[in-house]
């Protein structure tokens, strides 16, 4: 039997990275790339996070992709799993948008969303 390759937790698109590579030559310190995580807040319950990562952290999942590195918090991982990441623009707004299989809803604003952990066969 082989082994089952790691599963990637999120893909990332053109304009997600390009951002991402905006957002590090811009940094006061040094920065390898960025986290995402979920927190709790919000009408809806969750609500995404982005920071910076200047170390990564025991557990991690890194996806290296399109010249960037996306960091996953380890406790977010299960409500990731399948997400795509994208940077849109607006006449509105401008930011991250995450396309989330595992989203069940979302607020009339869009900060917060609710969210199942993904079923792992």
């Amino acid at each position: 039997m082989g082994v089952r390759p790691k599963l990637q937790v999120m893909t990332i698109t053109d304009r997600a990275a390009e951002r991402v590579r905006e957002i590090m030559e811009n940094a006061e310190n040094d920065v390898i790339g960025v986290r995402v995580g979920v927190k709790n807040g919000g009408c809806a319950g969750m609500s995404y996070t982005l920071d910076y990562v200047s170390e990564p952290q025991p557990g991690e999942d890194r996806i290296d992709d399109k010249g960037v590195s996306i960091f996953i918090d380890p406790k977010a991982v299960l409500f990731l799993l399948g997400t795509e990441m994208d940077f849109e623009t607006s006449e509105l707004r401008s930011g991250f948008t995450f396309q989330n299989p595992n989203q069940v809803s979302a607020c009339g604003c869009g900060e917060s969303v609710e969210l199942k952990p993904a079923q792992v066969d």
